[in-house]
């Protein structure tokens, strides 16, 4: 095998780190895309009994949205395996002990049926918020583009965007807003 080819074969079954910033997106969606990093599935090379999946870094977990009224309607399940060990946790309770949990979990319900997903789970690396350390981000090689845009929020407008923005009715100078 010549060392040209040799280099092509160990680029082609090398693992990629991927950053993926979770802010603003839905995780159910969100964990359908990561899936799909996390096993291969988008490496020509990918077979089931293959174990050619990539690293992702996610940040921004805290920041996640659910939609609708999924925080205050969804509910997760957790078994202590003792007897009564059972026990129920609405989403965002779930949400304000650990923000990284909601997408954890939604990744690992995608991958259902995955007799590696336990071994998958690992190579994903979940974060609160930005602060990602300098070791990881060192490797990280692709951005996964979000599935969703950020809307700005109205306190990021300058007040010049404000004033050129179209407007469907000009107030008069003297008119009092109740």
């Amino acid at each position: 095998m010549t060392t040209l080819k040799r280099v092509q074969q160990w680029a082609t079954f090398a693992r990629i780190w991927h950053v993926f910033d979770a802010s603003w997106q839905n995780p159910f969606d969100s964990a359908q895309l990561l899936k799909k990093y996390l096993l291969g599935l988008y490496k020509p090379i990918y077979h089931p009994m293959n174990d050619c999946g990539d690293h992702v870094i996610v940040i921004n977990c805290s920041d996640v949205a659910l939609p609708g009224e999924e925080w205050k309607k969804r509910v997760y399940f957790h078994h202590t395996g003792y007897p009564g060990g059972a026990s129920w946790t609405l989403a965002h309770e779930l949400h304000k002990k650990d923000p990284v949990l909601i997408l954890k979990k939604a990744v690992y319900n995608s991958m259902d049926g995955n007799l590696q997903r336990r071994y998958t789970m690992e190579r994903l690396h979940l974060f609160p918020d930005a602060n990602v350390p300098a070791k990881l981000m060192g490797n990280v090689s692709n951005q996964i583009r979000q599935i969703r845009p950020i809307p700005k929020r109205l306190d990021h407008y300058t007040q010049k965007e404000i004033e050129e923005y179209p407007k469907l009715i000009d107030y008069p100078k003297d008119y009092i807003l109740r």
